[in-house]
């Protein structure tokens, strides 16, 4: 059974960094894309990040372009986001997902992802 384990959010004042992690089990992911998503209340969910199996391409939404970088330990089938000059704006649950597919894309859009995991919460104090 695929399961995504996420850990590593809190409570950070703003300016602050955290560095999320995302594990992955049940099958190796060596091979799929693997992406971050959030979600604030009353908001939709949306894209913050993704990487390609390879590692070669990259993306971020721009709000976080500078500030956030994600990466990926293949080895260890997981997945991170290192989250630099937090900003209250970025409180959200943050998700990380991967897909079945084994083309070497960093898909920005929800649907192309099969597994999502619980969550962890970020909150960023002004």
């Amino acid at each position: 059974q695929v399961q995504l384990v996420e850990s590593g959010g809190g409570l950070v004042e703003a300016g602050g960094s955290l560095r999320l992690s995302c594990a992955a089990s049940g099958r190796t992911f060596r091979y799929n894309a693997m992406g971050w998503f959030r979600q604030a209340p009353g908001k939709e969910r949306e894209f913050v990040a993704a990487i390609s199996w390879s590692g070669r391409n990259i993306d971020y939404v721009d709000s976080v372009k500078g500030r956030f970088t994600i990466s990926r330990d293949n080895a260890k089938n997981t997945v991170y986001l290192q989250m630099n000059s937090l900003k209250p704006e970025d409180t959200a649950v943050y998700y990380c997902a991967t897909d079945q597919n084994f083309s070497d894309s960093a898909w920005r859009t929800r649907d192309e992802y099969d597994y999502w995991g619980q969550g962890t919460q970020v909150t960023v104090s002004s």
